[in-house]
């Protein structure tokens, strides 16, 4: 699946919360238990999580136009934003439904067949967690990690759900249901607000993580050793892309074609050093006070 877009993964995470939804349901009426009442509730938020995202990278995809000259990656943040809003929504729901039944715990029927259709649910949730973290490494997208972390919040939540399924008919204390139905809308508050912190970083354009931005230091050293100097290196990234500029101090005798040329090769070597980089170089001259006036903008 290499060369698989973002698109595919997140058309295929909405086939498989259609089934998982299709899945759980069926257990919490065949059960009643109000912990997989949650457990499918969150589901159903992977289902609209996965719309919301197929419309985020499908639009982040499109060229760069004269509106958006520097393209349209930061669509993927309103996949994150919105998935982290629904997330705390579900989480709302989850425990209200199981305050009321905390109060009046009900019995819980038919564990078995419940139990493995929540199993094979599981399953289809933390494969296809595992596959889509490894794409979103590839394509560098913070909405199909966004959604696989979901996904394996979801995993989660489900083996506390059905361990305490299993628990509640050897020791008799309905009580668990309820319990561990609160446990779960706190642990996905918890995920909510983790995402919806990221997501806010990459709105507000923080720059680039500090290994990230040791890679850009040791492509440049190559230039520093032939007298080039550097300084107000800025970055940020934008969903899927990275963006460098810095400014590149050269002699003041050097020609335009050959400040060009060693822009060109910088911009080059950084790209190659971070693929997904779009670099901006700007020239100015070694020996005038002028070009060291702006060093306070280095980041």
């Amino acid at each position: 699946m290499g060369d698989r877009s973002a698109r595919f993964y997140t058309l295929l995470s909405i086939g498989a919360a259609v089934l998982t939804i299709l899945l759980k349901t069926t257990a919490y009426l065949l059960t009643g238990s109000v912990g997989l009442l949650s457990d499918a509730a969150e589901s159903v938020v992977n289902l609209v999580a996965a719309i919301v995202a197929t419309w985020a990278v499908t639009f982040a995809a499109k060229p760069a136009d004269e509106d958006h000259a520097f393209g349209h990656y930061k669509a993927e943040y309103f996949s994150s934003g919105a998935e982290s809003v629904l997330i705390l929504i579900a989480a709302g729901s989850i425990a209200f439904a199981a305050w009321g039944r905390l109060f009046d715990p009900q019995p819980i029927e038919q564990v078995g067949l419940g139990l493995i259709l929540s199993l094979v649910a599981t399953v289809i949730n933390g494969a296809l967690a595992v596959i889509m973290l490894r794409a979103s490494r590839r394509l560098r997208s913070i909405t199909l990690r966004a959604d696989a972390h979901h996904l394996l919040t979801d995993v989660w939540t489900s083996v506390g759900v059905g361990a305490g399924v299993i628990l509640i008919p050897l020791t008799g204390w309905l009580i668990l249901d309820p319990i561990i139905a609160l446990g779960v809308a706190a642990n996905i508050v918890w995920a909510g607000l983790k995402l919806m912190r990221e997501t806010g970083l990459g709105l507000l354009d923080t720059g680039l993580p500090k290994a990230e931005r040791q890679i850009v230091a040791q492509a440049l050293q190559p230039f520093e050793a032939q007298g080039i100097q550097f300084h107000a290196l800025r970055t940020r990234v934008a969903g899927a892309r990275r963006f460098v500029s810095l400014h590149v101090l050269v002699p003041g005798a050097w020609t335009v074609k050959q400040g060009h040329d060693l822009c060109e090769d910088i911009e080059a070597a950084i790209a190659r050093s971070l693929p997904g980089t779009f670099v901006f170089t700007h020239l100015e001259p070694l020996e005038d006070p002028a070009s060291w006036a702006d060093q306070a903008l280095e980041r």
